[in-house]
């Protein structure tokens, strides 16, 4: 496992996103859900940052909250990409799954990207403990195989195009977002086919789908003040809407460019901001009340996010407020007298 990995606890939120998930395949029980938030760790890796190596053990499964990774191995001297994940994908070695042996297949970021992750040693030791985590991981597993198989299919009797259709199909927005070399390299096709076959095809159709699916999120989410529930997340947020979980990412990613965290996130920080400006509201409650009625579930989640989408604390918002409205105030007196 590359040295220079910063591992850290997760958050709050980032538990309960993985587990909001893994519910979403079978019901999980209190005790595994204190495992989860006493073990799982986060970390981000940059664009071509190697996540592990060839030849090694793979010590983790990864959850990829936003970004992308690709599985890659070399065969004489020549890069092969064996597959692509995405946001909602679990990821670790295929050949050495669980840490049971040597990667045959390093793993690199095709983009910025966000993980989640939980060290192999204890997820065998849930396992030992929890049924319903050996049944979440069997749904998976299973899904992982169905698509290899299918991609494995196309790939050995589908011409070009049809490889295509099968990627721009399973893989919606992703041919937009994701290098073109590599989706050639992953459908076994020459880059500059794959591009003259993709210029045949419209976007126009797709593009008009994520922005009905984006006004309509949108127009739910201001309705309905769904970022104010602590307990939201992306599935039961989709199943509101009539949306798949996996095309609530592909909205959010493609057309707001935006992690399902930062979204909501993002409404909760301008509904307290407005707030703020409201001066019968701040005389009656702090701006941690504020933040808990907006729907963050602690004091740091509200100011790591306050902070990361205005640029500065709340603290220092609510200052410079005060400071704007005393300039105007005397300028304002200034022009009366």
């Amino acid at each position: 496992m590359p040295k220079h990995l910063q591992y850290n606890k997760a958050e709050s939120e980032e538990v309960g996103y993985v587990l909001n998930v893994l519910s979403s395949i079978h019901a999980v029980d209190a005790k595994l859900k204190e495992e989860f938030e006493k073990h799982l760790v986060t970390l981000r890796i940059k664009k071509d940052q190697i996540l592990f190596n060839e030849n090694e053990v793979c010590e983790y499964i990864y959850f990829i909250v936003k970004g992308a990774l690709m599985g890659c191995t070399t065969h004489n001297k020549q890069k092969i990409t064996t597959y692509i994940s995405v946001e909602n994908d679990f990821v670790s070695s295929i050949s050495g799954l669980h840490g049971s042996g040597y990667s045959q297949e390093y793993v690199v970021a095709v983009e910025d990207t966000h993980l989640l992750a939980m060290r192999n040693d204890e997820l065998n030791r849930l396992f030992s403990h929890h049924f319903e985590l050996n049944y979440i991981f069997r749904v998976v597993l299973e899904k992982y195989y169905k698509d290899a198989q299918q991609r494995a299919h196309i790939i050995r009797v589908g011409n070009a195009k049809e490889r295509y259709l099968y990627f721009a199909k399973t893989n919606p927005g992703y041919l937009d977002r994701l290098p073109l070399a590599l989706v050639a390299s992953l459908l076994n096709v020459k880059a500059s086919t794959l591009l003259s076959i993709r210029k045949n095809f419209s976007g126009k159709d797709k593009n008009k789908e994520l922005e009905e699916w984006g006004q309509k999120l949108e127009s739910h989410i201001n309705k309905h003040q769904s970022f104010r529930h602590k307990d939201v997340r992306l599935q039961s947020l989709a199943k509101e809407i009539g949306l798949s979980g996996h095309k609530l990412s592909i909205v959010l990613n493609s057309y707001f460019n935006k992690s399902f965290i930062d979204y909501i996130n993002q409404y909760r920080v301008n509904w307290i901001k407005g707030s703020i400006r409201n001066p019968d509201i701040m005389q009656n409650f702090t701006l941690e009340a504020l933040a808990y009625s907006a729907g963050f579930s602690s004091r740091s989640a509200f100011y790591s996010a306050f902070k990361k989408l205005v640029g500065m604390s709340p603290v220092e918002y609510s200052k410079t407020l005060n400071q704007e409205k005393r300039s105007l105030n005397v300028s304002v007196t200034e022009r009366c007298s």
